[in-house]
């Protein structure tokens, strides 16, 4: 059944929330799943989140990850989730202000911030953003010896990403990366030293992949360096709020709806919105893009960000994940918000003809 898994309760954006099943194959017929409408007012979207929470929250399928150890001790109820429109104005419900690692949610704003740092051809040509349609710690791809074999969104492309963070030296080019990712949250972001301290212990398969992206070019300088900076990267602690904002950003063009500043270029957030469309899921990208029609990322510590550009971004926080590694309650909050509020961007409605059509 996709992303989504299960069927939804359609809520009406008036704040007049139904319990009617509206068939995915109907989708096309309701004007409120076309994306051409702002997001709506604040009670249909405090509205929306109750029903999103309530529908949810007693979902049990999926299991915590077992790549990194420390988050076998993430507690498996916790279940958050935030809107941010473009106005900057955030709606939350159930854990939405508790900490979690961001792991792979990192990835694209990494892209982002190297990108305007270094050019959008300049990393294209050497990352790729293409989707593998593999899971996110093969090699497989970039052994395939191709011009751009493979993306920022796996962890081969993100520790080559991690490569171009800019400054000498691992601690000041780390500093840059924390600093830029600050800004997207709009708060200052620190680590989860116990996480880092798990991940480094059991990350052997991430230095073979930096090696491996060192052995074609696509990574610059140490590939230890660079897999310690992707790392920290990774155990920066965030919550769904903080993806929100994050999200906002992209969807805002660049420029963060609360504090005002710019982050990067419009260019570059399209960019990086292009290819959170592609492979922002792994491999199940396709499936994603079916049932959301949105650009998205998830990591493995259970945050999961999608953006609806020009209008906002929503996040969940929940860390029971389905076999590729995403949130198994974020794909369907995902899926029942996008629907609900219009924000997918493949659907449209019928041209209405007039007699004029026919000159």
């Amino acid at each position: 059944m996709g992303i989504s898994g299960v069927p939804w309760r359609g809520g009406d954006v008036a704040g007049r929330m139904s319990d009617v099943k509206i068939p995915a194959d109907q989708v096309s017929d309701a004007p409120r799943f076309v994306a051409d409408v702002p997001i709506p007012s604040a009670d249909a979207v405090h509205a929306l989140l109750e029903e999103a929470y309530d529908s949810f929250r007693d979902v049990t399928e999926g299991a915590l990850s077992s790549a990194v150890p420390s988050l076998q001790l993430a507690n498996p109820d916790h279940f958050g989730l935030a809107v941010m429109g473009v106005n900057g104005r955030l709606h939350e419900r159930g854990d939405s202000r508790v900490p979690f690692t961001i792991q792979s949610v990192s990835k694209p704003f990494t892209y982002a911030l190297v990108a305007q740092a270094h050019g959008i051809e300049f990393i294209r040509e050497r990352i790729g953003v293409n989707a593998t349609g593999l899971p996110f710690n093969s090699a497989q791809a970039v052994e395939q010896g191709v011009p751009g074999p493979t993306n920022p969104l796996v962890n081969a492309g993100a520790i080559a990403t991690a490569s171009y963070a800019v400054g000498e030296g691992v601690e000041e080019r780390w500093s840059w990366l924390r600093n830029g990712l600050s800004r997207f949250a709009g708060r200052d972001l620190t680590l989860n030293h116990d996480v880092l301290e798990s991940e480094r212990a059991t990350n052997y398969r991430n230095r073979a992949l930096g090696n491996l992206m060192r052995s074609f070019g696509a990574l610059t300088g140490s590939p230890l360096d660079a897999v310690e900076i992707y790392t920290r990267a990774c155990s920066l602690e965030v919550t769904a709020a903080d993806l929100a904002a994050m999200g906002a950003v992209l969807a805002d063009g660049g420029v963060h709806p609360v504090t005002g500043q710019r982050v990067v270029s419009a260019e570059v957030a399209r960019l990086t919105l292009a290819v959170m469309l592609v492979a922002g899921m792994y491999e199940t990208s396709g499936d994603w893009l079916v049932d959301v029609g949105m650009p998205g990322k998830s990591g493995i510590g259970g945050g999961m960000v999608t953006v609806a550009p020009g209008k906002g971004a929503f996040s969940t926080f929940s860390p029971l994940l389905d076999h590729a590694g995403n949130s198994v309650r974020g794909g369907r909050v995902a899926t029942m918000i996008g629907r609900t509020l219009g924000l997918d961007m493949l659907a449209s409605r019928p041209y209405t003809r007039s007699e004029s059509d026919a000159d």
